[in-house]
């Protein structure tokens, strides 16, 4: 028996699809094909094994008592680059590496565009230490990838910091910021609060965490969606660049834009539409899946993404985890004798 509520997985389902749909409309530029499958970008890629670090993480800390998570989740994204024959990446063992279920995604190792800061970072192999990264993107990646840290927001650690945390382990401080902002976006939303009301709580909530976009950083993207919604010219304005913080504000202004559950496809249309769109498009698809739920999303597109299986699992997973603990723990016994298989929790 589950403890997971029907609310809250299709929070998290329509959270992680909607960001996937998202950035597959996003790199067709928002001219979506009639038929045949819907590719993700490196930025879907790279936010399925978050989640599945976030996962291990937890599986570590709870198993071996001590455990830092935005270190599992780098892990994670070097198994991602190893995938991909990334050179220069540190092997983390010779045998039987990478592990874990993802690693046996065939698409997960196909190119799907670049990631450069990313990969950058990894290639660095320098020693990560929160506050003293030596890397300085702002790029978008930071934001996407991160955004999931608010589904966990009722067990696990504070989700703008830790958001912050996983931007931080291959992007600047710009990024780190608006990772903590967009992931408690995230966890508001999972608080029942609507996107207007979750964005104006997360500026506050975020003040305390944040060094660069400190104040008020959305209040011009909140004005003008709340005065001048659904101008092309508008968002352009917002998210003139690939910035994650560029992202993060024209999210907020196409989901106050297309407030209305029915107006999703609609919603990811007119993000994908202007020319630094595709990282909009996802945080906006991030956004509003959470807010309406898996079964708001159009099920005709949705379904063509290649990632959406692969998803929808993590996103299930990701509560279950922290819900049941399938792998047990000191305290209790394992409920699913595979889940250390699926989930090595290192």
């Amino acid at each position: 028996m589950t403890k997971v509520t029907a609310e809250q997985l299709a929070t998290a389902r329509g959270c992680v699809l909607g960001l996937m749909l998202g950035d597959a409309i996003g790199a067709a530029g928002g001219k979506v094909p009639a038929g045949g499958t819907l590719r993700v970008t490196s930025a879907g890629q790279l936010a399925c094994f978050t989640i599945e670090g976030i996962i291990r993480a937890n599986i570590r800390g709870t198993h071996k008592g001590i455990c830092h998570p935005p270190g599992v989740v780098r892990h994670a994204y070097t198994r991602w680059a190893a995938m991909q024959h990334i050179p220069g990446i540190k092997r983390w063992q010779e045998q039987d590496w990478p592990d874990g279920w993802l690693a046996q995604v065939p698409v997960l190792a196909s190119r799907r565009g670049s990631a450069p800061a990313t990969v950058s970072a990894l290639q660095s192999q320098a020693t990560y230490m929160p506050g003293k990264a030596p890397w300085a993107s702002a790029g978008a990646h930071g934001l996407t990838r991160s955004l999931f840290a608010g589904l966990v927001q009722g067990w696990g650690p504070q989700p703008g910091r830790f958001a912050a945390e996983i931007a931080a382990t291959t992007h600047g401080p710009a990024a780190a910021d608006a990772a903590a902002l967009g992931a408690t976006v995230i966890a508001n939303v999972v608080k029942r609060q609507d996107v207007e009301k979750a964005v104006e709580l997360a500026q506050r909530e975020c003040q305390p965490i944040v060094t660069v976009l400190t104040g008020l950083p959305l209040a011009p993207a909140l004005h003008a969606g709340r005065t001048r919604p659904r101008r092309a010219e508008v968002l352009a304005q917002l998210a003139p660049d690939a910035r994650a913080a560029s992202a993060l504000a024209g999210a907020v202004y196409v989901a106050l834009s297309y407030p209305d559950r029915s107006q999703l496809r609609d919603a990811l249309l007119f993000a994908a539409s202007v020319p630094h769109g595709k990282h909009v498009a996802a945080t906006a698809g991030a956004f509003l899946g959470a807010a309406h739920g898996v079964d708001a999303l159009p099920v005709d597109v949705v379904s063509r993404v290649e990632l959406a299986w692969v998803a929808d699992v993590l996103a299930r997973d990701l509560l279950t985890e922290f819900a049941d603990g399938p792998s047990g723990s000191g305290y209790g016994d394992e409920t699913d004798p595979h889940w250390w298989e699926r989930y090595p929790g290192w």
